[in-house]
Order: structure tokens, then sequence, then C-alpha cells
């Protein structure tokens, strides 16, 4: 019996060990943001190995000159176990830049801006998104 216990919770500790191989890629994929206004797809930076980037894929006002479609939102250096850090965050409908962070928790992507410290910041809670609906056009 309690080889049994041993041998479970060594499969168990497998299975969650194979699930997260590497570490920070849950926050890779697809994102609707907050506000339903876009998708962000983050994924591995092209200019720079290792770092996160998040460029809007889809946007609700595709077409107009608020179109956004193309621009990269966060790009994030480093992975520190429990969020990627030394980056920042673009906002495309105030021009504005922000440190960020980008952390994963449950079903959901926390991006949170700050000017200074992370502790004075806004977060946007993000939920995954399975597919990017039309509306973007290639850049």
């Amino acid at each position: 019996m309690k080889h049994a216990f041993w041998t479970g919770l060594f499969l168990i500790g497998m299975v969650a060990t194979a699930h997260a191989a590497i570490p920070g890629d849950e926050a890779k994929g697809l994102w609707l943001s907050g506000d339903k206004a876009a998708i962000i797809e983050f994924k591995e930076c092209s200019d720079v190995a290792g770092a996160l980037c998040g460029t809007i894929v889809w946007d609700k006002d595709a077409g107009t000159p608020a179109d956004a479609c193309g621009t990269t939102i966060a790009k994030l250096k480093r992975y520190d176990g429990e969020a990627w850090r030394e980056g920042w965050a673009f906002d495309p409908r105030t021009k504005k830049y922000y440190k960020a962070t980008v952390r994963t928790e449950k079903s959901s992507l926390l991006l949170r801006a700050f000017v200074g410290v992370e502790l004075l910041g806004e977060t946007e809670e993000m939920t995954r998104a399975s597919s990017i609906p039309a509306g973007c056009k290639p850049r």
C-alpha cells in the first residue's frame, strides 16, 4: 500500500512537471483584453531571445483611425519564477509607455502597468482566447 502511494505521488509530480516544462510559457498564447476590445498574442520576441512580447492581433476598431492592429503593447526581458519583469507596456490609446510585469494566475493573464514602483500600478486582467476573429490586416 505504501509503495502505491509513493508511485502515485511520483506520477502526479511527473505530470505537473511536464505541464509546466518551460517556466513562463503559460503566458504565451492568445489573450482577450479586459475590456474585450482586443486580442493580444504573447510569444517570444523576434528581436530578443528569451524575452516575451505582446502584440495586438485583433482590435474591435480594425479598419478605423483608432486601429491598433500589429502594435506591440508589451516587452518583458526575463521570467523570475513568479512573473515576467524588466520591461514595458504601451497603451496605444494614450500613446504612453509604462514599466510592466506579466504573470498568470489560474486562467487569467495579469498585465500590471506602473510608474515608479509596481505597488502603485494598475492591473489589466485578460482571459485566454481560443482564436482570432477576422478584422486585423497584416502590416
